[in-house]
C-alpha cells in the first residue's frame, strides 16, 4: 500500500471520497428544530383549528378591531385545547416560515384536512 500523499491509501476511488465527504458535510449541517417548535403534525392540527375559527368570524362584516376582539376567545380556547402558550405557536409559525419546504408539507396537510371536512359537511347537508 503506497500513500504518496493521495487519498487513495485505502483503495477507495477519488469519486467515492468526494461522495463520502459530501454526505458527511450534509449530515453535519442538518438543522434540528429548536426547543418549543411544534412537530409538523401538531402544527397542522393547530392551523386547521385556526382556520376554522377564522371562518366562523369571516362571514360577518366586521371592522378589524371588532373582529380581533371576537376572535380572542376562540384563540384562547384553541390554546387551551392544545395546552399551548401563544409563544409556542408563534415560534413554530416563524420556524416553518423560515423553512418553506417543511411549511409546504404542513400546509398541504391543512388543505387536505379542510377539504375532507368540507366534503363531510356537504354530504351531511345533502342527507338532511
Amino acid at each position: 500500500m503506497k500513500f504518496h500523499g493521495s487519498f487513495n491509501a485505502v483503495g477507495i476511488k477519488p469519486g467515492l471520497w468526494i461522495l463520502i465527504a459530501s454526505i458527511l458535510i450534509t449530515a453535519c449541517q442538518q438543522e434540528t428544530k429548536p426547543t418549543g417548535v411544534l412537530p409538523p403534525e401538531e402544527m397542522a392540527k393547530v392551523m386547521v383549528d385556526l382556520y376554522l375559527a377564522e371562518a366562523r368570524l369571516g362571514d360577518r362584516m366586521l371592522v378589524k378591531d371588532s373582529a380581533r376582539k371576537l376572535f380572542m376567545p376562540f384563540e384562547q380556547q384553541l390554546l387551551d385545547k392544545y395546552n399551548l402558550p401563544d409563544s409556542t405557536v408563534l415560534k413554530s409559525y416563524q420556524y416553518y416560515l423560515d423553512h418553506p419546504d417543511e411549511f409546504e408539507r404542513i400546509y398541504d396537510s391543512v388543505i387536505d384536512t379542510l377539504s375532507l371536512l368540507e366534503q363531510k359537511l356537504r354530504t351531511s347537508e345533502v342527507k338532511k
